[in-house]
């Protein structure tokens, strides 16, 4: 099955199935650690920032991508 498929059949969910699905994926997130290439690309996209609301914002996921989160 392709990723596009996957989105497919994730969309046709009833909304209850697609609320576990979202809480999974959330999950997901939270532990997974950012590779070195995209770490590299948030870190460039801070330096390029000019709004210090998105320059936080970045480095908060440049943390949580390096760390993960608890």
């Amino acid at each position: 099955m392709t990723a596009t498929q996957l989105i497919y059949e994730i969309d046709c969910l009833p909304p209850a199935e697609l609320v576990k699905v979202v809480r999974h994926t959330k999950e997901l997130d939270k532990r997974r650690q950012l590779s070195g290439e995209e770490l590299g690309e948030l870190a460039q996209q801070m330096v390029d920032a000019t709004d210090p609301a998105e320059v936080k914002r970045l480095k908060l996921a440049i943390t949580k991508g390096f760390y993960g989160e608890e």
